[in-house]
């Protein structure tokens, strides 16, 4: 009872701290196979995040030819109490390219619009802006040192969510 009492509040505290950043940090992979960092506006969706990126943008480009890309959200330095851990969550994405005739799409840019204002609806209306949903696959929650959780699952918060205990350890002097 006690596990799934922690499990339950590492999942809202997962999502209080997405819903607390606006952007996310983006890597895709590019045509000939390198990676490409990068990063968007967000909003938090069904169990994934959307993104609105211009196709002039590289990474848009990337995900329209390999959906395959990891998303960092990260909190912000000047906050953290200590650099080196800092409070963050990955995932690993499947991006998928939703067309402005889709059903979604409007769905889509309303929860943007929910959560950055006007400024998405007019973009919405470009027509070299594409929305991606980025559903993950898997990810980490690092609160800091020792405080590492494996996200698995096809969700924000992991199905499934495994406190890593075998993590840093101390060289051996010869």
């Amino acid at each position: 009872m006690k596990n799934r009492v922690l499990e339950f509040e590492l999942k809202e505290e997962i999502l209080n701290f997405i819903d607390s950043r606006k952007s996310l940090q983006l890597s895709s992979i590019t045509q000939d196979g390198r990676p490409l960092a990068s990063y968007a506006p967000f909003a938090i969706g069904d169990e994934c995040l959307y993104v609105l990126l211009s196709e002039i943008a590289i990474h848009a480009v990337n995900l329209q030819s390999n959906p395959l890309a990891s998303v960092l959200i990260i909190e912000d330095e000047d906050s953290a109490g200590e650099l080196f851990a800092r409070l963050r969550v990955n995932y690993s994405v499947d991006a998928e390219h939703i067309e402005w005739e889709d059903d979604r799409w409007q769905q889509g840019i309303d929860t943007l619009a929910t959560r950055h204002g006007d400024r998405m609806s007019s973009l919405s209306e470009l027509k070299d802006f594409k929305l991606f949903k980025l559903s993950p696959t898997g990810g980490r929650y690092v609160k800091g040192f020792g405080r590492a959780y494996a996200l698995s699952g096809g969700s924000l918060v992991g199905g499934q969510i495994e406190h890593l205990r075998d993590g840093h350890k101390k060289r051996e002097l010869a």
